[in-house]
């Protein structure tokens, strides 16, 4: 309960109702370079990291490129749920890291339950989409350059 309490996307959240999300999730721990999910993979769980960090990356035909750091708070893994989808990125461990692991159906249960976490949830996917834009622009902008020989 006082971990739940602890993270940005559950605080405005009722101690009864947290009950409700400690008992339908797993907390998990991975050591630094252990992949939580892998791009393409199926969506089986959404992940709210409640310490250390994750590197978020993606393929491409240049290699993997990283989009994003994710820190305590941050939650990875609901794209894949919300739309039913395989996972659009790959999350690796960056450092020890914990976690907690909501299976796909408590997910989606909580974001049907309480539209306060609907709310945060849609914030962060605003907040990730803009960030994730903008990074897709600097690299197609730096493959840009590599063709034309930094011209």
């Amino acid at each position: 309960m006082s971990l739940l309490r602890s993270v940005p996307l559950f605080a405005g959240i009722e101690p009864t109702r947290l009950k409700l999300i400690a008992y339908t999730s797993d907390t998990v721990a991975y050591r630094a370079g252990q992949t939580l999910c892998r791009q393409g993979d199926p969506g089986d769980a959404a992940y709210v990291i409640v310490e250390g960090e994750a590197a978020v990356s993606i393929a491409t035909e240049a290699g993997d490129y990283e989009l994003a750091t994710l820190k305590v708070g941050d939650i990875v893994g609901e794209v894949a749920i919300l739309c039913d989808v395989p996972r659009t990125a790959t999350v690796t461990a960056r450092t020890g890291l914990s976690a907690l692991r909501i299976r796909k159906e408590a997910f989606l249960e909580l974001v049907r339950q309480f539209p306060e976490i609907a709310t945060e949830v849609m914030r962060g996917l605003a907040v990730r989409l803009s960030r994730t834009n903008d990074e897709l622009a600097r690299a197609r902008n730096l493959a840009s350059a590599g063709r034309d020989g930094g011209r």
